[in-house]
């Protein structure tokens, strides 16, 4: 079986699934919210009347939709909640996270590795990934678009799901069965669930839409989905368990939290005596927390010194070792 290598990074824990130096599967976890597989207790701040529906409030002030609700529970009273849906931020909103009644022992929510295990894959700590593999995988989804061989997937986040768009050039039936191979592997690095729509090119012949199903059926067997057929307008509709945030969403809805990690990455990275050079877009210096650079100098052994450079991209950070003055 192969296994998960996690890179417990700052501000965020990172998981890659290496199949011959590729990232087949990836996920991205932001500690510090509610988070799938956490118990903790709460009370119940409202139901719903008629309902086994309500809102739980947590101690830190953190909201979160509850299920399952028993015929007993009763507004502002104590009750234990395990969180099986964590919060997604979205452009305008922020959905609650998901949570239900349970009598397990309080637990913190679990890191990759324990998460990992959970589900039955084998999964260890690393002290870093090798190559550049994880800041393309990043950069790709920053973009939100992965090419293929005859085309390009451009990825959209809604609030009603994720839409991938397939463009490239050559005859429509040619191009879908090209960009099915990609799917099924955008699905699996990007860690993608809930609803999900690809828009291919419109495929008029009955027997070139089968033809792009059936490829289907092979790119996805073993993600865990349901799907409807491709219409004749080229759409296909596919439903995944959600649980977390993809790393679309976790990036594109967050990019200047997301770009301040990358860059304590890339300055956890460099190596040699003296002062870590980090030089940062100026909207990153609010982002990087004062805990995350004091473990950044734990890590490195180095005191840090931050640059702000207007002209920079957010994605852009730099990192290098100067002397001591």
């Amino acid at each position: 079986m192969a296994e998960w290598l996690v890179e417990e990074g700052i501000g965020e824990e990172r998981a890659v699934l290496i199949d011959k130096g590729e990232i087949v599967a990836a996920r991205l976890l932001w500690p510090g919210r509610l988070a799938a597989g956490q118990v903790e207790d709460a009370v119940l701040a409202s139901r719903h009347q008629g309902s086994r529906r309500g809102t739980v409030r947590f101690s830190n002030g953190e909201d979160a939709l509850v299920d399952r609700l028993p015929r007993a529970a009763q507004e502002g009273a104590p009750i234990r909640v395990e969180i099986t849906r964590e919060a997604l931020r979205e452009r305008d909103r922020t959905k609650l996270a998901h949570a239900r009644p349970s009598e397990s022992p309080p637990r913190p929510a679990p890191g990759l590795v324990e998460q990992l295990r959970g589900e039955g894959f084998e999964a260890r700590s690393v002290r870093g990934f090798d190559g550049s593999a994880w800041e393309d995988l990043w950069l790709e989804a920053w973009q939100g678009a992965t090419a293929f061989d005859d085309g390009e997937l451009a990825f959209f986040d809604t609030s009603a799901m994720t839409l991938i768009d397939v463009d490239g050039a050559g005859d429509p039936r040619s191009l879908a069965l090209s960009a099915v191979p990609a799917i099924g592997t955008a699905l699996r690095r990007f860690d993608m669930g809930g609803s999900i729509g690809v828009d291919f090119p419109t495929l008029a012949a009955k027997a070139d839409r089968k033809a792009a199903d059936d490829a289907l059926d092979r790119a996805l067997s073993g993600w865990a989905h349901e799907r409807t057929a491709m219409n004749g307008f080229g759409f296909v509709q596919l439903v995944a368990r959600f649980a977390r945030p993809s790393l679309l969403q976790r990036i594109q809805r967050g990019r200047t939290g997301a770009a301040a990690r990358l860059a304590l990455r890339r300055a956890e990275r460099v190596e040699g005596p003296g002062i870590t050079l980090l030089t940062v877009h100026p909207a990153l210096k609010a982002k990087l927390r004062p805990e995350w650079l004091a473990e950044l100098e734990r890590r490195t052994g180095r005191p840090t010194r931050l640059a702000i450079e207007p002209a920079l991209a957010l994605e852009a950070a730099a990192a290098q070792i100067v002397p001591h003055d």
